[in-house]
């Protein structure tokens, strides 16, 4: 039996992100986990999301069915999203560190980096007055993270491979250089408008 390996996918709880789903379930992406190892897709669709993920489980399901990979979704769980982030750090016995792909939202971001888990943040394009887009150029300049597009989620999936390699070794990728850019610290206070 092959090891779990899980990509848990998230939009958040706020706001709909409906390209991201669909992104997530598309025959390139599907067949991009499944070269890297994937066993798992676990994608949270938000509160009014579950009639587009079982459309798009539809439209994929010979995709799904080829590949191999478990494909599961919720809608919103309010104990959080911990216990899935988790799953994806791949700490359970005979499980492989995996990926979290998630909106650019702040809260979320910091579970991820919190659970040390590579994370894939993908700006919500569709939001008005969006900063999603300047805060993950920034963490990704800092490699923290990988920034991703829609378009782009399988090169996305791995660059994060990459970074994984490259956040395991020493010295770390975001010290020396980077330690004089904001940090993350900075990067969140500025976003919400906390400036010195």
């Amino acid at each position: 039996m092959a090891q779990q390996k899980t990509c848990f996918v998230t939009i958040g709880a706020t706001a709909s992100f409906s390209s991201l789903i669909k992104a997530a379930l598309s025959a390139p992406f599907l067949s991009a986990l499944q070269n890297h190892g994937y066993t798992n897709l676990l994608v949270q669709y938000g509160q009014d999301g579950k009639e587009l993920f079982d459309g798009c489980m539809q439209q994929a399901k010979a995709t799904v069915n080829s590949s191999g990979i478990k494909v599961s979704g919720f809608g919103l769980d309010k104990a959080g999203l911990g216990k899935y982030m988790r799953q994806a750090k791949g700490g359970v016995k005979g499980a492989q560190e995996g990926v979290v792909i998630s909106h650019a939202g702040s809260g979320s971001i910091l579970d991820a980096l919190r659970t040390s888990v590579p994370l894939i943040v993908v700006p919500n394009s569709e939001l008005l007055d969006n900063h999603q887009v300047e805060l993950a150029e920034a963490l990704a300049e800092q490699e923290y993270v990988v920034h991703g597009t829609l378009s782009g989620l399988p090169q996305a999936l791995q660059d994060a491979e990459k970074l994984r390699q490259r956040q395991k070794e020493w010295p770390p990728v975001n010290s020396g250089v980077h330690r004089q850019a904001k940090g993350l610290k900075g990067v969140l206070d500025e976003e919400m408008g906390f400036l010195d």
